[in-house]
């Protein structure tokens, strides 16, 4: 990363580090966790990843716990880059079990446009989801959120683009043994002096594996309304849950239109800290 500001290393180097001593930990446990009573494991948090699929689950992070989702994506032929290696980020902490704040940031992209490499760095975004239906098992749990870019970044976007305002809807349940999560999303995209409505859908399904492994499965979609195309995508990845608070994924996208990025492989982790900030009060309850 030679030439990147330190600012942007920091942001980088910060959640990797914090996964190496996730990793540490793990092996030094070397066995896996013993079954503790009911009344502590409902104390213990336990990460809601959003990674890496395009959809967003409805349902939020545990109340007062800082998630951290690292990820690495290299992408090829879309419409503004032949190649693309970027880190992306997002930061999440719920404020109660309705309220969610969220950041959002691409710290680092390198790209190769018309065969000539360019640095940069993506949109920062600031975001928050809030639950207006709370379900359980095959009652859906219903959310909205809205996002709103605070600070433009100068790589070339994804198939996508790059909204400066984006409102979603999120819906999840669980359904015979398998999750759902489908967005459905509202957009301002903005050209030079341009504004133009995007829509997009999103459906997202997984499904528990054997010994700690999931697989997830998606179709997404949206419209590029400066291209006057669509972009559509067949998402598939795998996830390890390593311990409650820490998940590492990885797996691809296959673009499925002329204009969408043809293929993205991407690898990461979510991280849950597992200390409550702040505290909670001894002798108060919730």
């Amino acid at each position: 990363m030679t030439g990147v500001p330190k600012m942007i290393r920091s942001f980088v180097l910060l959640p990797l580090s914090m996964l190496a001593i996730a990793l540490s930990a793990a092996a030094q446990t070397g066995a896996p966790t013993p079954r503790v009573p009911e009344a502590s494991q409902q104390e213990e948090p336990v990460a809601n990843p959003a990674r890496p699929t395009v959809s967003t689950p409805a349902t939020l992070t545990p109340v007062g716990y800082f998630q951290f989702e690292t990820g690495y994506l290299a992408a090829w032929h879309s419409p503004e880059f032949s190649s693309q290696s970027s880190f992306n980020e997002v930061l999440k902490y719920s404020l109660t079990r309705r309220i969610e704040l969220l950041v959002a940031a691409g710290p680092f992209a390198h790209s190769r446009v018309e065969g000539q490499p360019t640095s940069g760095t993506g949109d920062v975004a600031l975001g928050v989801q809030g639950v207006i239906s709370q379900g359980e098992g095959t009652r859906p749990t219903i959310a909205l959120s809205y996002f709103r870019r605070v600070y433009g970044g100068d790589a070339p976007d994804l198939d996508i683009g790059s909204a400066r305002n984006s409102g979603i809807v999120l819906v999840s349940a669980d359904v015979k043994g398998f999750h759902y999560d489908t967005n459905y999303l509202f957009d301002e995209v903005i050209d030079n002096v341009n504004h133009r409505a995007q829509f997009g859908q999103t459906l997202s399904i997984s499904h528990p594996l054997a010994k700690n492994f999931g697989i997830s499965g998606e179709i997404w979609h949206f419209t590029q309304p400066f291209l006057r195309s669509s972009a559509v995508g067949n998402l598939w990845a795998l996830n390890y849950n390593l311990r409650k608070n820490l998940v590492i994924d990885g797996g691809f996208n296959r673009g499925l239109t002329s204009t969408s990025t043809k293929w993205g492989v991407f690898v990461g982790f979510t991280y849950l800290l597992p200390h409550r900030l702040p505290p909670r009060s001894e002798g108060h309850g919730r």
